[in-house]
Formats: structure tokens, C-alpha cells, sequence
């Protein structure tokens, strides 16, 4: 159900890794969405912020619950998807795809082995 080509946390994010750059694009997982229920508020870190591994860098707010976002990995924020934050539905329609939320620079890319791949992430929902 997860999608292979990418990495996740056991806070219910991922991050999908440019293959040739220790840049990636990070978003929600399906899980994460449905238990937030219908987003209708996304706020978002400005570009060139900087975060240490597990640090608060925005909030989800949907119809039962506000969640925050955090960041699995130290980094600093190159994009922001201006389309989730004036349509935030996208991360309910669409939170493998055009529902991601940040592109991130990665201040050491093998902070990312610490992370799951997707056979674990779904073991990791089961054991719940």
C-alpha cells in the first residue's frame, strides 16, 4: 500500500530522495491523513528555514484535530507546496503525490538509514 520509493517515520511522514542530490520531498503517509480526517488547514515552514531531527516545522489542521509536523531529519526547507496551502484537501486526496507538503536540503544523508522502508513502516501500523 506504501509506496516502495520512499522512506518513513514513526511519525507518520516520509520522504521520497532525489536520486542524484541529498535533497527530498516530504509529506504525510496515508495513515496519517485518514486518522487527521478532512485537512482544511496547512501551515508550512518559509523557505530557508533550518531544522534539527525531530523538530516541530509546522501544523496540519483538519475538522477533528490540529497536528503538527515534524521533520524525521535534519534539514533546511528549499520548497513549499503553495498548492496544499491554499487547496490543503490535496493531502487527503493525494498525500503519497501532490499532496507533499516540503522539499527539504539534507544536512547529512545518511540520516536517513535510521528511517523505515515500506515493509517496515506497514509492520510497524500493524503492531500499532
Amino acid at each position: 500500500m506504501y509506496p516502495q520509493d520512499r522512506v518513513y517515520s514513526v511519525e507518520h511522514e516520509w520522504l521520497r530522495r532525489d536520486s542524484d542530490r541529498d535533497e527530498c520531498e516530504l509529506g504525510i503517509t496515508q495513515f496519517a491523513q485518514e486518522e487527521l480526517g478532512d485537512v482544511v488547514f496547512v501551515e508550512l515552514p518559509e523557505v530557508g528555514a533550518t531544522f534539527e531531527a525531530g523538530a516541530e516545522m509546522g501544523t496540519i489542521e483538519s475538522v477533528k484535530a490540529v497536528a503538527e509536523l515534524y521533520t524525521p531529519v535534519a534539514c533546511e526547507v528549499i520548497a513549499v507546496n503553495e498548492t496544499v496551502v491554499d487547496t490543503p484537501e490535496l493531502i487527503n486526496e493525494d498525500p503519497h503525490g501532490r499532496g507533499w507538503l516540503v522539499r527539504i536540503r539534507l544536512v547529512d544523508a545518511r540520516s536517513l538509514d535510521s528511517l523505515m522502508d515500506a515493509a517496515a513502516y506497514e509492520e510497524h501500523l500493524r503492531a500499532g
